[in-house]
């Protein structure tokens, strides 16, 4: 799950129906993703945006009651970490959706603004930052 999400910064498009619509060659990033450290995440609906929750991890496979330990947040730490959100708040689309915050559960930062950037069906560009100059972009693949 080793940096399985990092945060990114963002910039306001699109209404939220786009988003979740998709359109004819590009389809909207709802799914499950799978991040480079092989996390997986599952894209949905969250009323008006679009929000996605952990939902395996090869940590959360070693011990499914896994715990949000490294929150930042001393009262969060003893959630459990399947099923935590990762990001949520994105509106926009058909493929850039901004707007959201992201969350890193391995090092128990956040961040409050994100882009989400879908290069092809297949292919999401999840782009975080923690500060203007301190971002970072994974490419998440589509699970099929």
């Amino acid at each position: 799950m080793k940096r399985a999400l990092i945060l990114a910064s963002l910039a306001m498009l699109q209404g939220p129906a786009a988003a979740l619509a998709g359109t004819a060659s590009v389809p909207a990033p709802a799914g499950i993703w799978l991040t480079p450290a092989g996390g997986a995440v599952e894209i949905s609906a969250c009323g008006e945006a679009l929000c996605g929750q952990l939902i395996d991890a090869q940590a959360l496979q070693d011990d499914p009651d896994l715990r949000d330990e490294n929150n930042r947040d001393p009262a969060l730490r003893s959630r459990p970490l399947r099923g935590v959100d990762v990001l949520n708040g994105f509106t926009g689309g058909p493929q850039t959706w901004t707007g959201g915050a992201l969350y890193d559960p391995e090092s128990g930062r956040a961040a409050g603004r994100g882009r989400l950037t879908l290069a092809d069906a297949d292919t999401l560009e999840v782009r975080g930052c923690i500060a203007p100059l301190l971002c970072q972009t994974q490419t998440w693949t589509r699970r099929k």
